[in-house]
């Protein structure tokens, strides 16, 4: 048995200097910014949301801008295998630390480590 759930929305931003682009959403989403360097290396910027809400998250990116879904996990290959059956394929394991899969429709998105503890409320068990 495992728990998944949505967990982040991803703004990929193909740009030199995140700080516009952080400003700009912040601005737009109503949400306040939270850190313009989540990691320490300029990569990741998060804006302000509730326990309830998923987490907005910016990341510097060298292709195209667009905007992906995390879903966090307490088990990612159990996840990543759930998701296999359902039609979804796997694409690259960043580090150990996630997948990034492609949906049949051709979307990406992550299957990533729990990141908030607890869960939550909007919380699936899947045998």
């Amino acid at each position: 048995m495992h728990h998944s759930r949505l967990s982040t929305l991803v703004i990929d931003c193909q740009t030199g200097d995140l700080s516009d682009a952080v400003e700009f959403w912040s601005l737009a989403l109503g949400k306040n910014v939270e850190s313009y360097d989540e990691d320490g290396d300029g990569k990741y910027a998060r804006l302000h949301t509730e326990n309830d809400e998923p987490v907005v998250l910016l990341q510097k990116v060298t292709h195209d801008s667009r905007v992906h879904l995390d879903i966090e996990t307490d088990d990612i290959e159990a996840e990543a295998d759930r998701l296999e059956r359902l039609g979804a394929k796997r694409v690259n394991k960043v580090q150990d630390r996630w997948w990034v899969m492609e949906a049949p429709s051709g979307h990406r998105f992550c299957v990533v480590r729990q990141q908030r503890k607890p869960f939550g409320p909007h919380l699936n068990t899947w045998t």
